[in-house]
This record gives structure tokens, C-alpha cells and sequence, in this order.
């Protein structure tokens, strides 16, 4: 599996470049991925390893170079000649109608006729014949918005199957899955090369481009640097390849480093988290939350994990913390505030408590895409009085995200680019970066490092780490069992809703495992 490889190629690419005004994303790119492969795209966010991906769906038009498609040149003007060239593609952030059924949202845009009915047949069969061959099974009548992630995930790869895809292309497919639904999708993916299909891979998790893919492509500032058969690299030479010298030294740090005595500033509220007097608990109010009582303490100077599968009420229960949804029953202490349903706190006067929220969704609830990045840079801190006192300073907002950019390596560093058109990993780094640098009392973060590359993982760490060792108090929401492992002082289960254990942040995966899928023991949380 060569840059130069044409034998029997599903795609190849020849000289192809892009830029977005000054910035060039893909610069002279030559690969070719042979037919039935499992293909891997590795690189630090912002190498280019999207927009590549997107010049191939149709997304966007290269300015340079070619594409040809088994062996015929392909011109794409969008993904609607990429769907009948057999391309499909499943994006990080999935596109799909919440409120729709399954069988809805795969059959939707791929009608066939302006009856209903009938296509919404065909699609049930479709997936029950594709569920049969795959084994991936989803309910077609359950409503989308209702599923777990996971799920919801196996539905957008149900869509691009049901068009007749026979190239699949996922971007980032496990930032949303447990271990074990990731191994699941990597037995199906086996699968689908098995049977002819091409799949390419594009993500920064290199356990899983060693455990499921063919060959490997690197890049590194939107060129192709290296290409290998997997069995001949490893993840440190790839890290090597992907970011430099460096590369072997940004792996996830022993988790023996996290741990150290919790502190007590002066001022600072010693007790800041959920309380459950007389029996009372904090719950999650609305038409789908899946959160029932909590009781936790979060205590200054400390990282509390909390570790679960997706769906489990984890993301709600942040929210309730953050002043985004209404408490049903129990009450919020934050220092000398009570937050209770009868006196409830909304998210700016969260903020103004000191709490600082990184949510799980960050295209939902952290950016607005049509903004620039300064402008993201300070959603929900506009009266910060260094932003001006009167009316907001644009330029000294631009300089503050320009600090922000160096800070937390956000690329390209121009505080005027558009946040939408960031790469997914450089989005998140921007939010990362913009809650903690208000240095808040109170830190509540979901899937921090979420489509996040190697080298950026560590240096969010290392600043949680430290915001940590400053006295924050930290509550770590986490898909990644390792990230909880390096980072938590302490971790809680939570399985329906409910806290389903507690143990020390160095317990074996297996006991973990066993709470979080509720053959471990509950504990009541009523």
C-alpha cells in the first residue's frame, strides 16, 4: 500500500491541492488505496486529513490534481456524484433528523418516488437484509433522537450502506463509542472488506489504525509524509511521522502522575458539587433525560472521573450542574449557594459562581459556526471588563483568542477564521482553551479531548492537570477508560441514570467493566 500504487485501486489520487484563502489545506497529495482495503488517514488536527476526505466525497473541489475511481477519472461537483460513484461517508458529527424514526433517516433523500410508504418499506427491508449480512441491528421504528450515541452512529452507517456505498469513508467513527462498540464496528468493518467493500479510516487513535486497518497514510501539514503497511509500523514511529522528533513523548502519561493531596485555597468553597440531606438527590427534568438521583461531592483540588457507557445519563447530569437544564427534585451547594427546582440557577449565573463548562457536543453547545473564532473564543464571558467596558472591543477580543490560539496550539491561528471552519480537533481545543482560561472554581468537562490528536491530548491534560493543582475543583466526563485512568483522582459509574459504584481511579478495567454494564453491585442512589 504505496502513494504510488495503481493495481486494482478503488481511489487514487494524483497531485491534489486545496486552500481556504491563505491557508493551504492539502498540498500535492499522490495515494492510492487498493480495492477490499482497510485504509488508515493519520495526522495532528489541522494536517489536512478531513478536507482530503471531503475532496473526495464531493464536499469540496480540489484546485489542483485528479481523482480517478477504479480506474476512471472522476469529477465531482458534490456528494451527489460521489454517492453514485459507490462513495459514502460518515461524518464526525453525524447528520441526522432527531426527531425522525430510523427507518426515516435512512430512507430520507433516497426516496425513489414521492410516496412515502413505499420507501419506508424498501428501507425496512434493506436493513433487515443488511443487519443479517452485518450485524448491525437497530430498531427502524425508534425514534433517533432517543437512541444512544453508539446507535446513532450505526444508523449513519446503515445510510450510506442502503445507497449502495462500496467505498466508506469515517471520520473520527470512535470518538462517540465504548471499547466494546468500537470493537464491534472494527468486526463489521472486517467485514465489509471481506466482501469487496473499501473503508478508510480517519482518525488519531493509533491502537485502533494498529487493530483494524491494512496500511496507514500520514500527514503532516496538509502533505502525505509516509505511507506503511500496518504490520510494519508501530504507534510510536507513526506519532514520529505525525508530529515530529517529539512524537514518542506525547502518549498518554503513566497514570501514577495525576495523583496528589487535594487542596483547600483560602476562599475557595471546600464543598462544590451535588448533596443528597434527608434523602434528597438532584435529578435531570425533561421529555428524554435519562438521568434519575445523584448524589456526588466534588472537593477543591480533585479530579472526579465519571466513567460510563454513552447515553447513561453522564451528559445530563453536567448539564444540571451547568444551569442548562432544570433540577426535578434534590439540590446543587455551591459554596454559600443553594440551587434548588424551587430556585434555580441558570447558566450565566453558573458562570458567575465560578463554574466553567466544556460540553460533551461542542457543535450543539460550545461554538456557533458562523462565528469567528474571537467571537467564539468569548461566548458566555462578553462582559469580562478587559473585552471593554461599554461595548464589547472587537480588537482586544481578537487578541485575547490570538493568546488563547498560541496557548492551546489552535491552527490555523487567525482569530478572524470562521469557527465552522475548523477542523473538529482545533474546535475543541478552542472551547478547552476559552473555559479554562477563565480559570474557574469549578470545572465541569465532557469528552475533553474528543477528536482531539496525540500531541494535543497531552497538553490538555497537562493544563487540566494543572487548573487541578491550582485548587479547582474537576468533574471529568469520559468515554476513553485510559483518559480517566491518567487524569482522575477518583471515579464514579454511572449506568441508568444512577451512580452505579465508586472506585479508586486506578482499578482494573475489568471491575470498571462490570459496573458499567450492571453486573457489578448498584449502589442506591434513592
Amino acid at each position: 500500500m504505496s502513494p504510488g500504487q495503481t493495481a486494482q485501486a478503488a481511489i487514487e489520487l494524483r497531485g491534489v491541492s486545496k486552500s481556504f484563502g491563505p491557508v493551504k489545506a492539502v498540498r500535492d497529495v499522490s495515494l492510492a488505496i487498493p480495492d477490499g482495503a482497510v485504509a488508515g488517514i493519520v495526522g495532528e488536527n489541522g494536517a489536512g486529513k478531513s478536507t482530503l476526505m471531503n475532496l473526495v466525497y464531493g464536499l469540496v473541489s480540489p484546485d489542483a490534481g485528479e481523482m480517478l475511481v477504479r480506474g476512471r477519472e472522476a469529477v465531482l461537483s458534490g456528494p451527489g456524484d460521489a454517492i453514485r460513484l459507490g462513495i459514502g461517508m460518515v461524518h464526525q458529527h453525524f447528520m441526522l433528523v432527531d426527531t425522525f424514526t430510523v427507518a426515516e433517516n435512512v430512507a430520507l433523500g433516497a426516496e425513489g418516488s414521492a410516496l412515502l410508504r413505499p420507501s419506508l418499506a424498501a428501507a425496512r427491508r434493506a436493513l433487515g437484509r443488511i443487519a443479517d449480512e452485518h450485524g448491525l441491528r437497530v430498531d427502524p421504528d425508534a425514534i433517533v433522537g432517543d437512541l444512544p450515541v453508539g446507535e446513532q452512529q450505526r444508523v449513519e452507517i446503515l445510510k450510506v450502506l442502503y445507497r449502495g456505498a462500496r467505498i466508506l469513508i469515517l471520520d473520527e467513527p470512535t470518538a462517540v463509542l465504548t471499547p466494546g462498540e468500537t470493537d464491534a464496528l472494527f468486526r463489521v468493518l472486517r467485514g465489509l472488506s471481506a466482501g469487496g467493500v473499501t473503508v478508510v479510516l480517519v482518525t488519531h487513535k493509533l491502537r485502533e489504525i494498529m487493530a483494524a486497518t491494512d496500511g496507514v497514510f500520514v500527514m503532516r501539514g496538509g502533505r502525505l509524509v509516509a505511507s506503511r503497511p500496518t504490520r510494519e509500523t508501530s504507534p510510536g514511529e507513526l506519532a514520529t511521522l505525525m508530529i515530529g522528533d517529539h512524537g514518542r513523548s506525547v502518549l498518554l502519561p503513566d497514570a501514577t502522575s495525576r495523583r496528589r493531596p487535594a487542596v483547600q485555597p483560602e476562599g475557595f468553597p471546600g464543598d462544590a458539587g451535588v448533596h443528597r440531606p434527608h434523602a434528597e438527590a438532584a435529578a435531570a427534568s425533561g421529555p428524554r433525560s435519562t438521568q434519575h438521583a445523584v448524589s456526588l461531592d466534588l472537593r477543591a483540588g480533585e479530579i472526579v472521573g465519571v466513567a460510563g457507557v454513552a447515553g447513561n445519563g453522564q451528559g445530563e447530569l453536567l448539564e444540571v450542574l451547568a444551569g442548562m437544564r432544570p433540577l426535578a427534585g434534590g439540590r446543587i451547594g455551591l459554596g454559600g449557594r443553594e440551587v434548588t427546582p424551587a430556585a434555580p440557577c441558570d447558566p450565566a449565573a453558573m458562570r458567575a459562581l465560578g463554574v466553567a463548562h466544556v460540553p460533551e457536543h461542542r457543535h450543539r453547545h460550545g461554538i456557533v459556526e458562523e462565528f469567528t473564532a474571537a467571537e467564539t473564543a468569548i461566548l458566555g464571558y462578553e462582559a469580562d471588563p478587559g473585552l471593554g467596558r461599554r461595548r464589547l472591543d472587537g480588537r482586544a477580543a481578537e487578541r485575547s483568542c490570538a493568546g488563547l490560539m498560541a496557548r492551546f496550539d489552535v491552527r490555523p491561528p487567525d482569530p478572524r477564521h470562521l469557527s465552522g471552519r475548523f477542523s473538529g480537533g482545533n474546535q475543541q481545543k478552542l472551547v478547552i482553551g476559552r473555559e479554562i482560561s477563565a480559570r474557574p472554581r469549578i470545572l465541569l468537562v465532557g469528552q475533553p479531548t474528543r477528536g482531539v490528536d496525540i500531541g494535543a491530548i497531552a497538553a490538555i491534560h497537562r493544563e487540566i492537570r494543572a487548573l487541578r493543582d491550582e485548587g479547582c475543583a474537576i468533574l471529568l466526563v469520559s468515554a476513553e477508560l485510559d483518559e480517566i485512568a491518567a487524569l482522575a483522582d477518583r471515579v464514579l459509574v454511572m449506568l441508568r441514570g444512577r451512580i452505579a459504584g465508586e472506585v479508586p481511579a486506578d482499578a482494573d478495567p475489568e471491575t470498571l467493566g462490570l459496573l458499567m454494564s450492571g453486573a457489578g453491585r448498584e449502589r442506591d442512589a434513592a
